[in-house]
């Protein structure tokens, strides 16, 4: 039976200090271990591993022993002191650079997540996204958000409290059950022609795409290796028609499918580089994939081409009509202005200002939305912590570091197709 991963570690240091040339270099030796430290902390905590398509077995020999979280953490710390120093890399190529980075931030991470998993501690919301996030979000105000309200009870007005108001409009948005396939593949396939079109992906790359129900997440991309994902719609609640290009998009092309298949491509496939062959899911690298899955969306379908594009093609299908299309638009719009509310909720949330039924309350009246649909947010704050700064902070760090420097559209997706296939981390953008 193998040892117990811990107990690998004195070995490992030999094989750092001792590794000639020809054969793995340190840093080969630390990668390996990091992926058995996230597959390990994976056997604890099921929902930690979002992807691995590394050799099987390496998987079976940790399930048979594991460590546990305290022993993981303090092997992450100690692999992370054995990564050669700033002084040690400065004559590496910027990309060796960028991959020593990638695995100190990666590894200090882990051992952040693994050092308190399980433990009754008092949790910070910004110290989390600082150390599982390599980021500090902005604050804001829940007052600052008024304005928005303001301006969204002057769209849609009446004597009902704005969230009831806002709810019962959308609902005439909602995608019926029956046409649901229909108008996601239509929306997917028109993602994937707009990013293949700026975009190389592997030969043979596909997605399987399936309607699940009882998740905390309205969509998910499960990336199986050799460019094949799993794409899951969550049904609990009904599905409205501006989701069809956002789920496409930011779970398929050019999002997570896309960024997976070309880090399995680039590092794993033509360097060896087996740290990306695993994706632990409380990580920087979590920043990275939703900040530009979400940035995605826009660059896919810039200006008014999403609206146009669902009024000609997805409202059809979907049996709505497209006239009512640009005022949906308009809500939709100011909405979003209020995704940083959710931040500032969370954070009231996790630091124990506020109880659970307090953000249930503050996110209808800053959703604005239904009763259901802020139940479910903050089961998703109750599941992920301060995951939800990866959605909108991160798209704000990809969207200005894409933008810098780039005019055209044309460059801008090169720069887009650049960060994809890279180890940047958030800290990298800046």
């Amino acid at each position: 039976m193998p040892r117990p991963l811990h107990s690998l570690l004195p070995a490992l240091a030999l094989s750092v200090l001792t590794s000639t040339p020809g054969h793995a270099t340190p840093v080969d030796a630390i990668a390996e271990q990091y992926v058995r430290l996230v597959l390990a902390m994976g056997e604890h905590d099921k929902g930690y591993v979002d992807a691995y398509y590394g050799p099987a077995e390496w998987r079976q020999q940790v399930a048979e022993a594991p460590p546990s979280p305290e022993a993981i953490a303090s092997s992450a710390h100690q692999l992370r002191e054995q990564l050669p120093s700033a002084a040690d890399t400065r004559a590496a190529s910027a990309l060796e650079r960028l991959r020593n980075n990638y695995l100190s931030t990666q590894l200090g991470a882990l051992a952040a997540y693994a050092g308190t998993y399980g433990k009754d501690t008092p949790r910070d919301f910004d110290a989390e996204a600082r150390a599982l996030y390599d980021t500090t979000p902005p604050r804001r105000e829940l007052s600052s958000f008024d304005s928005t309200l303001q301006q969204l009870a002057a769209l849609l007005p009446g004597d009902a409290p704005l969230h009831q108001r806002v709810d019962e409009f959308q609902r005439q948005f909602d995608i019926p059950a029956d046409k649901l396939s229909a108008v996601f593949d239509a929306a997917i396939e028109a993602c994937r022609k707009r990013t293949l079109a700026h975009i190389t992906l592997p030969a043979g790359e596909s997605f399987q795409l399936e309607y699940v129900t009882d998740q905390p997440w309205s969509g998910y991309n499960w990336y199986r290796g050799d460019a094949h994902s799993l794409i899951q719609v969550n049904t609990d609640l009904p599905v409205r028609i501006d989701r069809a290009i956002d789920l496409g998009c930011h779970e398929g092309y050019p999002g997570h499918h896309t960024y997976n298949a070309l880090l399995e491509t680039e590092f794993v496939r033509q360097r060896g580089w087996v740290e990306f062959s695993v994706y632990p899911l409380f990580s920087p690298q979590s920043l990275i994939a939703e900040g530009s899955a979400n940035y995605g969306i826009e660059l896919a379908f810039p200006g008014e081409e999403k609206l146009r594009f669902e009024q000609q093609v997805l409202y059809p299908l979907a049996g709505l009509d497209p006239q009512t299309a640009e005022r949906y638009d308009n809500v939709q719009d100011l909405t979003a202005e209020l995704s940083y509310a959710r931040n500032e909720i969370a954070r009231q949330y996790l630091n124990g200002d506020i109880d659970r039924e307090q953000a249930i309350e503050l996110s209808q009246t800053y959703g604005p939305t239904s009763r259901s649909r802020a139940e479910q947010s903050v089961r998703f704050i109750d599941t992920y912590g301060a995951y939800v700064i990866n959605y909108n902070w991160g798209k704000a760090l990809v969207k200005d570091y894409i933008e810098r420097d780039t005019q055209t559209n044309q460059e801008r997706w090169q720069k887009f197709s650049a960060l994809l296939s890279s180890p940047r981390l958030p800290s990298d953008l800046e």
